[in-house]
Order: structure tokens, then sequence, then C-alpha cells
């Protein structure tokens, strides 16, 4: 066995980001509409997206490290700041756009950790920023000198982190701050740079907020809590006007509010419940259910419509009038397993994740089908090569196969495997599918018009299987394992060909289009080349 090492001789230039279906629903208040109520900004991962409402085009704002753990947009419209995470003892970025030109402004490091949220000031002089629990400071910007004014612990020391932030609707030198326990109105004092805060005293009553907003005229500021109750404060007396619903409270706590101009709030909580109330009874007025917690509420305008965001990455869209919901954006809210083109068309593809498999259409990013198995993962998916059936792999140990149009389940092989099944491939003559399970086996299926018949079971590998990929010919395949094995068999004889070992564990691996290589990735983060005959490996290459 020879083994050598390739250098690569040109430099491959990086590929460019052309289209993005997701949304990051577990971001608090990271669904924001622009002041211009054309566009939607929200973080996904280390990416800042802007997109346009009416006609679905995107933006990218690319920068960050790690991944945007907040965004807010000025007043005005004209900045974008976003804040990250990254590793503990090291500083989190907050990044400054420009919202016209989609480019970075300004780099602000300060904070270690994470940054929790942030805040412009009405008049887009100043942006405070919130450290996360590692940092727990708060610290004001200038815009204009794209500096740090001043900063100070955001909360005091027998209390809980502060985890919300608002500014004044009117001036630029109040803001407030909360989270466990705590709730602070700040001064900004900018001869002698300090922030001066003020405790809010809420009497018995000791609640940990999730969400914050203000009124438009600085009257009141409302709290939601995980207790599922708002608190009404007023930032002159820092005195506690109201607090409700008594009874009835909203279930898994109000994790998003928002004060309309024209009274009333609205109100959405953990368990998805979306509603228009007043104070002082806080009762709806209006419901209607979404599904997944609710994260974010973002007005259009006056807000005669407004748009929400929900912890199972779904966007929705609001009339207030008619208090009707939309959907305008969804996606899978768990990681994606697989995903899989049809033979001779680009057109559409397949993902799964969890309990769903998705069919999408490729231009315009739509969602054509949806098949859900409650309670269920799905590991990997396969289209048959005549586009009649998408072939699934499930943790129950099934074998299931849907109707691509309909999303009608066709059959079902039980017991496929005993660990459930983690890799599937079909041959191109669609009379076979073979399946790799958590207990290492794989096995080969016959599959006719009525019947699903067990051919052979390959019993080699010791750990799952993690990736299956069949040859042109239908007389050979591959299969890839998380033992640190790739094990090349021979689809006629139903016997091994040759095995591949590495101090890896696989993850995927494909067949050269000529087919005389084979290239796998694993955990190590390499790629691998390996050249084989029917005589042993001629030459392996990373």
């Amino acid at each position: 066995m020879m083994e050598n090492q390739i250098a690569p001789i040109t430099e491959v230039a990086e590929l460019e980001l052309q289209a993005v279906i997701g949304f990051n629903g577990h971001v608090p208040a990271g669904l924001k509409c622009h002041p211009d109520q054309e566009h939607l900004i929200y973080p996904l991962g280390c990416t800042v997206l802007i997109q346009a409402i009416n006609t679905k085009e995107q933006y990218f704002l690319q920068g960050h490290g790690n991944n945007v753990s907040c965004v807010t947009i000025s007043r005005s419209g004209v900045y974008i700041a976003s804040g990250q995470v990254t590793f503990m003892g090291f500083k989190a970025d907050i990044i400054l756009w420009d919202y016209k030109k989609r480019e970075l402004i300004a780099r602000l490091s300060l904070h270690k950790g994470k940054i929790e949220d942030l805040a412009f000031s009405p008049n887009d002089l100043y942006l405070v920023s919130l450290g996360g629990p590692d940092d727990g400071s708060v610290v004001v910007w200038s815009i204009a000198k794209r500096d740090a004014i001043c900063g100070s612990p955001a909360a005091g020391l027998n209390v809980g982190n502060a985890t919300t932030l608002i500014f004044s609707s009117c001036r630029d030198e109040m803001f407030v701050t909360a989270g466990n326990g705590t709730i602070r109105v700040w001064e900004l004092d900018l001869p002698n740079r300090k922030i001066w805060p003020t405790e809010c005293q809420t009497g018995q009553m000791k609640r940990i907020v999730m969400s914050i907003t203000m009124a438009n005229d600085d009257s009141f500021f409302f709290l939601g809590t995980t207790t599922g109750d708002i608190l009404k404060m007023n930032p002159t007396t820092k005195l506690l006007a109201d607090a409700g619903p008594v009874k009835d409270k909203f279930s898994l706590g109000v994790s998003a509010i928002k004060c309309l101009k024209m009274g009333g709030l609205l109100v959405g909580s953990g368990a998805g419940l979306l509603a228009f109330c007043k104070s002082p009874s806080y009762k709806p007025i209006k419901k209607i259910q979404l599904e997944g917690g609710i994260t974010s509420i973002t007005l259009r305008g006056e807000g005669h419509q407004f748009f929400v965001g929900t912890e199972e990455s779904h966007i929705y869209c609001v009339n207030f009038t008619d208090f009707k919901e939309t959907l305008i954006l969804t996606c899978h809210f768990e990681a994606v397993q697989d995903i899989v083109f049809p033979f001779g068309t680009d057109e559409l593809f397949a993902t799964c994740a969890k309990k769903d498999i998705r069919v999408w259409h490729t231009l315009s990013n739509r969602e054509l089908l949806r098949i859900t198995v409650p309670n269920m993962t799905c590991h990997s998916i396969n289209f048959m090569r005549d586009g009649k059936s998408i072939i699934s792999a499930w943790d129950d140990g099934k074998i299931r196969a849907f109707a691509p149009e309909t999303g009608r389940l066709m059959y079902v092989i039980n017991n496929a495997h005993r660990i459930g099944v983690t890799a599937i491939a079909t041959t191109s003559d669609c009379k076979r599918v073979i399946s790799g399970g958590g207990e290492g086996e794989v096995r080969v299926w016959q599959i006719g018009c009525q019947t699903q018949k067990l051919e052979e079971a390959l019993k080699e590998h010791q750990s799952s299987v993690s990736c299956i990929q069949v040859k042109k010919n239908n007389e050979e395949c591959v299969t890839a394992s998380t033992d640190g094995t790739c094990i090349i068999w021979d689809l006629v004889r139903l016997r091994r060909n040759q095995m591949i070992l590495a101090n890896t564990l696989f993850q995927c691996v494909c067949y050269h289009p000529e087919e005389f290589q084979i290239i796998t990735s694993g955990t190590d983060r390499k790629v691998d080349m390996t050249i084989w005959s029917k005589f042993g490996i001629i030459m392996k290459a990373k």
C-alpha cells in the first residue's frame, strides 16, 4: 500500500452565497422590519440577512466570526447593529452596518463572551450594548466617533443577569435594562462620561423579565415575564403602575411584547399564542395560535401589519384588523440531516430534519411539500431514479417510502435495522434499496410492485453506517461508517471488495464522476481521496 501527499496546485475560489432558506427563531427579538417597510432583517448563523418582503430578494451582511445573537435597526433606518457570541474569555464583536451601502462601518469590541442585546437612541446619537452572563456590563457607544463613551455593571450584586434592553422613545439620554430580578432605568451624564442607574421598585413581586417595550411618548414601559404576566412601569417615578393578567396568565411566559401607537399591546407567548390586549386587565381582546413559541414581533409602519417570528422557524405576516396569519417563510428548526436532488433535474430538492421531510423549489426557495412523522427522526432520504417515490430512513428502525407529489405513504419496511436506520441509497433500476443501521449492518432490499424483501445482510462495520453511495452500473456500492472504515461492496456477489481504514469517524463518502476514486470526509475535518483497483489501494491523498 503506497501513500502519497498531493499538494494543491492552484488556489480555489471561494463559493459565493446565492440564497438562504431559513430563519433562526431562537434569537430573542431577532426579526426586524426596516423603517422603509420593504425589508425584513434577521440573523442566520454568522450572517445578517436583509430580505425584500415583496420580491424576496436577499442581501447578506457578512463579518461576524460566530453566531449572531442580537440585531437592531436605528429609527432612521440608516444603521444596523449586530452582536455575536464567542468563546468564553474572548471578546465578542458588535458590528455597525450601513444599511444603504450594505457594508461594515465599524467593529466595536469591549464585551466578553456574548452580546445579549443592542439598542439605538431615538436620534441615532448613541448605541447601547448589553453583555452576556460572563460579561455583565452595559456600554454606551458614540455612533459619530465609533467609540465607547462609558460603561457600568448592568445589574446589582444581589440580583441575576440583565437580558433585555430598550432605549427611550423620545430622549437620547435614557434607557432601560431588565432581567432576572432587576429592572433599571439609566440616565446618561455625557459631560462626566457616566451612566447612573435607578432600580425600579416592584414591591413583593419578583419576576424574571423576558421581553420589554416602550410607549411612544415614554409615559410607560411594559415588561413580559417568565411567569406569564405583564408589568407596567413608570420611567419617571420608577414605580409599578399595574400588572396582569391576574388569572389565565400567558403559558410559558411572555416571550415577545410590542406597544402599539393606537394603544394596547401585542403579546406573544412561549406556547405560540399571539394576543392583542390592553392595560390594566391584559385579557386577550384578539388572539391566534401559531406554531412554535413566539420570539419576535416587529411592526410594519404604524402597526396596521406586523410580522411574527417563532422558535419553529416560521415567519408570519398578520393584518391587525382581521388578525389572521399568513405564513411567508418557513424552514427546518432542527439540524438538517440530508439533502438530495432528484435525478435529471435541479429545479427541486428534498431535505430532512428531525420529524420533517420537505421538498423545495430551487428558484423561488419555496416549500412545495412537507411530510411529517411525529416523534421520530429522519436520518437520510433518497429519490428513486424514476422519481416516483422518496425513500427515507428513520430512527424507529423503519424505512418509509412517500409519494413526492402528495406525501402519501406508499409502503413501510418494518424492523429494517435494530438501532434505527441511519443511511439509505437506491439503485438506478429502482429494484433495490440499500440501507445502513446504527448497529453497523448494511442490508440490501429487493423492491417489487407490492413487496419489499430482504436480499442480504452484510455485517462488517462495527459502528453506525453514516453514508451509502451506489455505482452507476449498480454492481458496486461504498459505505462509510463512524468506526473509521469505508467498505466497497460487490452488489452481484454481495461480498466485500475493499476496506479503507482511517483514524476518523467517517461522515460522508462519494464516488468521483469517473468512479475509480472515492472521496471521503470525517470528523478530522479533512477531505480524503482514495484511488483503488481490484488488487488494492493504489494511492491516498489528503
